[in-house]
């Protein structure tokens, strides 16, 4: 394992406080340096096998909080909410929350890439969950601030009719309306500003537009897209 140095094991105590944690809980202090570690710094004693776990850890808290809160929902239900649980988007906004990224250490060069900081932010998320199950071989640190965060969240996707995921349920709607899928076209554009969205995605159906939007990446800009649309065809 590597030396923790005292500003280091400062930081790594204010995030624990984030979370709601006591410095004296028992944990694994080394392990969350390396949760907390991009591969750009070192290829061996990075995060990734961290995150492997972290990615277990998470999908389990996920089901965990839905059997308990959401007993009544059909299994479809639990897979469909979950799937946005733990998806990047949520658990870089998750880690955004809690400024994972004031304590992430990244060399320069994958710092710089914008485009690939919302993956980079949910892989040290699920790495820091690798973490904190392993300092205890339970759930002991987790889930009393994680829970809260997915109650939230499922009952907002819950309540969703597209369970959040636009794509999906534009092409479950084109599919069963018209026997064929939707047709994406995505453009990049020349000359975006900083931290602003690259990509402008329009979906068609036959020769009709049905909706437009715009994203950082190509999949965030189709999604905005098949929002707009699948948010025309819902019933008034």
């Amino acid at each position: 394992m590597s030396v923790i140095y005292p500003r280091r094991q400062r930081q790594l105590e204010s995030l624990v406080k984030k979370l709601g944690l006591s410095v004296k809980s028992p944990i694994n202090w080394e392990l969350l340096d390396l949760a907390l570690t991009h591969p750009s710094i070192s290829e061996s004693a990075n995060y990734e096998q961290l995150e492997f776990v972290g990615d277990a850890v998470v999908r389990l808290v996920a089901a965990l909080v839905l059997w308990e809160d959401f007993h009544d929902a059909r299994v479809g239900d639990f897979a469909a909410i979950r799937s946005v649980l733990v998806s990047d988007r949520m658990l870089a906004k998750l880690a955004g929350s809690y400024g994972l990224e004031l304590h992430l250490l990244v060399a320069g060069s994958a710092y710089g890439d914008k485009a690939g900081k919302e993956s980079r932010l949910a892989d040290a998320f699920e790495a820091v969950l690798g973490a904190l199950y392993l300092s205890t071989n339970n759930l002991e640190l987790i889930r009393s601030w994680l829970d809260p965060h997915f109650k939230q969240l499922a009952t907002e996707i819950n309540s969703d009719p597209a369970r959040q995921n636009y794509k999906a349920a534009l092409q479950e709607w084109t599919q069963g309306e018209y026997k064929t899928l939707p047709e994406y076209r995505v453009t990049q554009l020349a000359s975006p500003q900083h931290n602003q969205e690259r990509f402008i995605a329009e979906v068609w159906l036959h020769d009709k537009k049905l909706g437009e939007g715009k994203g950082r990446s190509i999949k965030a800009a189709e999604q905005a897209a098949a929002k707009m649309a699948f948010m025309a065809i819902q019933p008034q």
